[in-house]
């Protein structure tokens, strides 16, 4: 039986490396703690992401697949919900769009009273801001000028901004341009400016996109975190004999990328930081609270999943005499009222497997009758303009074509995550969603495509599931382990530490308790530092006692 005395293999172990777990990890061992990041993706230096999305193998994780790259997808029934997976977690295939969430926000949800968000999370976002080296973007695109006439043309153009991004740009300064870290007084990596090859999804190649592995995981492994790539944690169980992990955790391990030798290890610590995103960490916390291994896990857990009440949508224009794939992958956006704001958005030149997903636009309420709209949109489109018809659909130039609008809204509207077996395959469980749906249908956004498509010269266009299947898309899958004030409302307290464990956080999207209407990733990251705040440094941490307990507990 473990003791109180028992040596630890760390202090805390931080299962992640996205947002949460990076800031968390840079927060800890700066206090003194040793530091290890369990992180299940690969590790990918700049040039070795894929020059396109055709490189399947390079591009999609789907390791039980052989495909071990650092995007995926995940079919729901209420969403589809796209996520990365890497050393550096999201933060390498999202498009570096950095805002904070507007004040209503904090007003709403089970997080809502908790604190005076108001005064305290502009300290915490200034801090986020400093070390993601959030800019305003001033490199602006074919497709950038095209949303600007858009609004313009739909008497909406004085809502048009430049969006708040973590790329280096430097005024006056030419792209491809190398520097000494321009962040972190030399103590970060070099830094080459954006060239606007518009390749911030399929992962930056030229450094200029400020991932988490350049700058808070970076710091955190220079100041002596370990970081354990292609690491996948199947289990989290308390020390004997102290079911509240007041003696500490076992953590056991596997490797993510192997099919038959796992090569499984064991470790030891005194903490936890959940940070595996929200899908990730709602699923492992589902797994321990059915093995017995963590039981106390509040029953909220899956409760009040959003997604920011996206719809995707967009245009594509044909033999377009300019390539809308040039810029930044979100270089701007525009509101079209005050709940929705619509952003454009691009992949690199050759990137064209997306076209797979997207179709003409089509209005209608969703079920048989979008359904039966749509099919007769498209052999009415066929039988008229054929060629044209053919051009619109196929694959082949789809990215430089084509320009994505990405619809969100900070509305209320949540859906629930369960454990459960699925029929097509009932020998293990796994999540599924539950609920009212979401959306797909939104009809501003949709007629302000079509404007779009107008002024653009070219086709609107719907993401295919969302018309055949009534399932919208989301790249801000956040929630379901929300913050609330206890385990009868949420999975963690306004510090983000576990209800019923000691020593236990969740630093990722999954605390989140109210629809942003921005992309997240600023707030994951404010929140995160806000977190770490309030643990004390190692030097004057009794982690064994009545000091535990008010300082850590």
């Amino acid at each position: 039986m473990a003791t109180l005395g028992d040596q630890f293999d760390f202090d805390f172990v931080v299962i992640g490396s996205g947002f949460g777990g990076s800031v968390s990890a840079l927060r800890l061992v700066e206090k003194g703690y040793r530091v290890a990041v369990m992180e299940m993706g690969r590790r990918w230096p700049p040039q070795s992401f894929p020059r396109t999305s055709w490189s399947i193998h390079r591009w999609f994780w789907r390791p039980q697949l052989g495909l071990r790259g650092f995007f995926n997808m995940r079919f729901f029934r209420h969403a589809t919900i796209f996520y990365g997976c890497a050393v550096g977690g999201g933060s390498i295939t999202y498009a570096a769009t950095l805002l904070p969430a507007p004040d209503k926000s904090w007003q709403s949800g089970s997080w809502a009273g908790l604190a005076d968000w108001k005064a305290e999370m502009p300290r915490y976002y200034g801090t986020a801001a400093r070390m993601l080296g959030v800019t305003e973007n001033h490199i602006l695109g074919p497709a950038d000028e095209l949303l600007k006439k858009s609004g313009e043309a739909a008497g909406i153009g004085n809502t048009f901004y430049c969006t708040r991004v973590g790329i280096f740009q430097l005024a006056g300064e030419p792209p491809n341009k190398t520097f000494p870290d321009p962040f972190f007084g030399g103590a970060g990596p070099p830094r080459t400016t954006c060239n606007a090859c518009g390749g911030c999804i399929m992962g930056c190649r030229y450094g200029a996109k400020n991932t988490l592995d350049l700058n808070y995981l970076y710091l955190a492994e220079k100041f002596g975190a370990q970081v354990f790539p292609e690491t996948k944690v199947v289990e989290v169980k308390p020390l004997s004999g102290f079911v509240d992990g007041s003696a500490g955790y076992e953590i056991r391990t596997v490797k993510s990328t192997a099919w038959i030798r796992r090569a499984a290890r064991k470790f030891t610590c005194r903490g936890v930081v959940f940070s595996a995103s929200s899908l990730g960490t709602m699923e492992l916390l589902f797994h321990l609270k059915e093995n017995g291994s963590l039981p106390v896990i509040s029953t909220r857990l899956g409760k009040q999943v959003r997604t920011n009440s996206e719809s995707i949508i967009g245009a594509r224009v044909p033999g377009c005499s300019k390539d809308l794939s040039e810029g930044i992958a979100i270089g701007s956006g525009i509101y079209i009222d005050e709940h929705t704001h619509i952003e454009a958005v691009r992949y690199p030149r050759g990137s064209d497997t997306m076209s797979l997903l997207t179709t003409m636009l089509t209005d209608g309420r969703p079920g048989a009758r979008r359904v039966g709209l749509w099919c007769r949109n498209v052999l009415s489109s066929m039988l008229l303009h054929p060629i044209k018809t053919l051009r619109l659909f196929s694959p082949v130039g789809w990215a430089r074509e084509s320009t994505i609008l990405l619809c969100m809204q900070a509305v209320e509207g949540h859906i629930e995550m369960k454990w459960r077996r699925r029929w097509l395959w009932p020998f293990s469980k796994t999540l599924v969603s539950r609920g009212d749906k979401v959306p797909t249908y939104i009809p501003n956004a949709n007629r302000f495509a079509r404007k779009f498509a107008q002024v653009a010269g070219g086709t609107a266009m719907n993401m295919l599931p969302e018309i055949l299947f009534d399932i919208p898309g989301t790249a801000h899958c956040i929630g379901g382990c929300v913050m609330a004030d206890s385990p009868e409302h949420g999975v963690v307290d306004s510090h983000q530490r576990v209800f019923g464990y000691r020593n236990m956080y969740i630093c990722d999207g999954s605390v989140l308790a109210a629809n942003l209407g921005v992309n997240p990733s600023l707030t994951i990251t404010a929140l995160s530092e806000r977190a770490m705040s309030f643990i004390t440094p190692a030097a004057s941490t009794s982690w064994n006692g009545t000091p535990q307990v008010k300082l850590l507990g």
